[in-house]
């Protein structure tokens, strides 16, 4: 699988308030830090800066439980590949 390990039976299904970007997680809390955001956060600041805050955050849409995980997370890795698997129909 893409997002999640196999055997996983029960994940969270996300989506970023920032970049849009959805996403499984094993996380199943209400709103978590986007991992993709958290990607493009540049920690290193000169002296006159002030570090900003990561405040993208990603809200738990819906809670995926037992065969769906699989589909779901074929669809979000065919949305992202752009259908380059063969076998994805």
């Amino acid at each position: 699988m893409y997002y999640v390990p196999d055997g996983t039976k029960k994940c969270g299904y996300y989506e970023c308030n920032e970049c849009g970007t959805r996403f499984l997680s094993l996380h199943l809390e209400e709103i978590i830090d986007c991992p993709y955001c958290e990607k493009d956060f540049d920690p290193e600041i000169g002296p006159d800066e002030v570090m900003e805050e990561i405040t993208s955050k990603a809200q738990l849409v819906k809670i995926i439980e037992g065969e769906e995980i699989e589909m779901w997370d074929k669809l979000l890795s065919l949305a992202i590949t752009g259908g380059d698997e063969d076998d994805w129909i």
